[in-house]
Parts: structure tokens; sequence; C-alpha cells
């Protein structure tokens, strides 16, 4: 026994005890890794610590101040953000968004699955892809342009509609048509996009599981259940996250929809968060309140970061090797 704890003493002395033999800081290649991680991390950390957290516990810091942009700083707390919740605008705009997320996202993604399914087996699939693709390419504030002239009263969309018999077409751009209309719009131009994603996701699956579920006599709906969604659930979760941060986002294409009306601002019936932050800080039509414009955009910082994380949640599963 005691030549044996000598033993084990000697070994430990020596720090070689491991039973791998190697020292406790690792191989030449892990250490090599440890020593260069602070040169070629440390600049970029720098950069972003500088441009994006600095200026972010800034803007946290104004969102409990009233500010009008001068030297009348002017502490006040959780102010805004009561003031926030207080003011029927914020929470139309805020409701807004959130049928852009829920709604509008539901819509996209069932018709890219839909498309998804349908484009697979086309024998000219990669030009469907970039047709369909192509919307997402055109800068969103066309598309409202667009959208303008094609719904106004004397507009392509009224005179098909007169050509069809219909003597009194809808009134596309009033109010309360304005933001089922950017919906609408909304859908058709991000679609494109996602499917393209959700495609090369699919692509990826080999095809003896296609034909597997052929021999099965499977149809589209259990292909897609049993096949296609369990195989391309990680590329899915990351459009759903992707979707959302854009979704939080959205505004110039509700910004132009407003010009197209002839008031040069937005009807408040189609505001959402974005809108409302920079009509708040920016319009110029009255003074500047840059407390509740910061408050209102830390406030959609934290509902992203909250959804982000709830969605990830929601969506992990065991990844499928293939």
């Amino acid at each position: 026994m005691t030549e044996t704890a000598r033993m084990i003493g000697a070994k430990s002395a020596s720090g070689s005890a491991t039973p791998t033999g190697r020292r406790a800081g690792g191989n030449a290649i892990d250490r090599g890794r440890k020593r260069l991680f602070v040169p070629f991390v440390g600049p970029a950390f720098l950069f972003y610590t500088i441009l994006f957290v600095v200026p972010s516990l800034y803007a946290v810091w104004i969102s409990f101040n009233e500010w009008s942009g001068g030297d009348d700083m002017t502490f006040v707390g959780f102010k805004n953000y009561v003031r926030l919740f207080s003011d029927d605008l914020f929470v139309q705009s805020f409701v807004n968004t959130l049928l852009l997320l829920f709604v509008v996202g539901i819509a996209i993604f069932v018709i890219a699955f839909g498309l998804t399914l349908v484009l697979r087996d086309m024998v000219a699939r990669k030009v469907a892809r970039s047709v369909i693709f192509f919307p997402h390419l055109v800068n969103a504030m066309i598309f409202g342009v667009l959208a303008g002239f094609i719904f106004n009263p004397g507009g392509l969309v009224n005179k098909l509609l007169g050509g069809l018999g219909v003597t009194e077409p809808p009134a596309w751009l009033a109010h309360e048509n304005l933001f089922p209309l950017i919906m609408v719009m909304m859908t058709w131009i991000t679609t494109g996009y996602f499917t393209t994603i959700l495609m090369a996701g699919v692509d990826r699956i080999p095809p003896y599981y296609y034909e597997d579920c052929a021999l099965a006599g499977a149809n589209a709906w259990q292909r897609l259940r049993y096949v296609i969604l369990p195989l391309t659930w990680d590329v899915f979760a990351t459009c759903a996250v992707l979707w959302t941060i854009s979704s939080v986002k959205i505004f110039e294409i509700i910004w132009v929809f407003g010009g197209s009306t002839g008031q040069g601002m937005p009807p408040t019936q189609t505001w959402t968060v974005a809108v409302y932050t920079y009509v708040t800080a920016f319009s110029g039509q009255s003074i500047p309140a840059y407390g509740a414009a910061t408050a209102s955009a830390v406030l959609s910082l934290a509902v992203i970061s909250i959804l982000v994380v709830l969605l990830r949640r929601a969506t992990k599963r065991d990844a499928v090797e293939f």
C-alpha cells in the first residue's frame, strides 16, 4: 500500500494522472485555438460592442427619460412605458404588428409548403423557383407604389372588374381596406423567399424516402407530415425565426401606401410599431418625443427576443440524421 500511495502521489505531483496523459490545457491544437481566439474574435466583438451593445444600452437609458433632442433630458422612470400602453394608437400599432406576424406568417408558410409539394415534382422547378423568388428581390416600396396605381378607382383592377360586369367595385384604398391589402401584398412578396429556402431543405432529402412513400401509397399530405416536415424541421424553425424578426420591422410598404392615399403619411389604421416609433421621433409634425419613441423601440426588441426564445423552444426537436 505504501508503494502504491507513493506512485499515486508522484503522478499527482507531475500532473500526469489523467487517463490520456495529456496536459491540463489540452493538446497542442486546443491550445493553439485558444491563443487565436482573442486576436481573431476580439476585434469583431469590439466592433459589435461599440456599434450595437453600447447604443442599445444608451437607447434603454433614453427610454427612461423625456427628451426632445436638446439639453432638456428629464428622468421619468417607467413613465414612457406606462404611457405607451395607455396610448390607443400604440396599442393599435402593436396589434397590427401581431397580425402581420401571425396571420401573414401562417398564410406564408401554408402557401410555401403547398408550393413546395407542387414544385418538387415539376420538370422546370428551377425556373419556377426563380420566378416565385423574384418579388423578394424588388424593394417593397415599388410594390407600394404599384399597388397605389392598380388599386385606385381608375386602376387596372377596377377596369378588369368592370369588364366582368362589376359596376361598384370595392374602395380598395379606403382606410378600412388598406391594412388587409397590405397583408395580402406582404404575403405575395415574402412567400417566394421562404418557399425557396424550404425547397432547398426538401432537395437534400434522399430520393428513396419518396420512393418508399410511393410504394406505401402515401398521398401528398402524408408525405408532407411524415417525411418532409420531420426531415426539414430545422429549416422550418429557422424560417420561422427569420419571419418573426422581419415582421416586427415592416415599415417601407406601409409608409408608401400612405402616399398612395394622397395624405403623405399612412393612415393610423395601418401603423405598425416601426411606423409608430418613426412618427413619434422623426415625423416633423410635432415636438420630437425621443424618450417615448425609444421606449417603443426597446419594447419591440424585448418582444422579438421573447418570441424568438419561445419559438426556438417550441420548435426544438431531436436532429434527424439521413
